[in-house]
């Protein structure tokens, strides 16, 4: 692989991490590694909530009208696990390479209680998903994170700690309303964050928008349009293409399409080819196969 002399400390620091094309694991289980050497069209993917750094190259992002761009100075920040598309932009002289850090609830909160942020200062998120200026704060921090990445001691003693301090920046960062309202259940954001989590624990069971509404606590037709209105998707489209996303990882990792489809709950092979194909823009297997390296991290 030809590579330029990098000048980004992150970048250079990430591709000594790399070890294969794609979203790859790092010495922490919170941390992926992200390595593009090649450009990938528009495609469906689905992240899990995190906070992704790009050191080098880009991604371009799309969910409903809205389009967000995150590269070496704009970071992602996703407060629920949203299925949305994304463009990735690297070549063999400049590949794309980043990190992904996952969003942990529970440090969140623990973060606001020592910050000492009351529920009623809590402003109601725009969005689940947005990109961000890149501070000098975090990018250090990700830089430090990245480092002790190198020596398995060094993330297990000190990674997490980084991984608090990166969460706390993007807290006081422009998303930081988002990610606050998933430790506020009480509000209509963490309301729409249980029925979620619901839908990625049940995929296969029989779900209607009736009992996820009652897991949020919402009557139907303000369910409706509150999940709309953070998701950009109406509730039952976002199960079908939960499901769909978790089938691809199903068949990345060897299952068979019929065994795949009955997993997520589709009694109907040939309703699933159809409905996989009208997301994903082509057959299983040929998908499956085009998907073994962009496949979407934390599905």
């Amino acid at each position: 692989m030809v590579v330029s002399a990098n000048p980004n400390p992150l970048a250079a620091v990430l591709q000594g991490l790399v070890k294969e094309e794609g979203f790859g694991v790092s010495n922490l289980p919170e941390v992926r590694l992200m390595h593009s050497t090649e450009t990938y069209p528009s495609a469906p993917v689905s992240y899990e909530p995190s906070i992704v750094i790009v050191a080098q190259g880009h991604k371009h992002g799309r969910l409903g009208d809205r389009v967000f761009t995150y590269d070496a100075s704009n970071y992602l920040v996703l407060s629920l696990p949203l299925p949305f598309e994304c463009e990735t932009i690297g070549s063999p002289e400049e590949p794309m390479l980043g990190m992904a850090v996952r969003v942990n609830p529970t440090t969140i909160a623990e973060l606001l209680l020592e910050m000492d942020t009351p529920p009623s200062a809590i402003a109601s998120p725009e969005y689940a998903i947005d990109a961000m200026p890149l501070t000098a704060e975090l990018g250090d921090a990700a830089l430090r994170l990245a480092r002790c990445l190198q020596s398995p001691d060094e993330a297990r003693i000190l990674g997490p700690h980084i991984i608090r301090e990166m969460t706390y920046r993007a807290l006081c960062g422009g998303q930081g309303p988002a990610l606050r309202a998933l430790a506020t259940p009480q509000s209509s954001f963490g309301q729409i964050a249980r029925a979620m989590r619901r839908i990625h624990l049940d995929f296969g069971e029989t779900l209607d928008v009736a009992s996820l509404a009652r897991e949020a606590g919402m009557s139907v037709s303000t369910f409706h349009a509150h999940f709309k209105a953070v998701t950009s998707y109406p509730p039952l489209r976002y199960l079908q293409t939960i499901r769909l996303h978790k089938a691809q990882v199903f068949m990345v990792n060897g299952m068979a399409v019929a065994e795949a489809a009955n997993r997520v709950g589709y009694e109907s092979p040939s309703q699933f080819s159809r409905e996989f194909k009208r997301l994903f823009g082509g057959t299983p297997k040929d998908v499956t196969a085009r998907s073994r390296i962009a496949l979407s991290m934390f599905s």
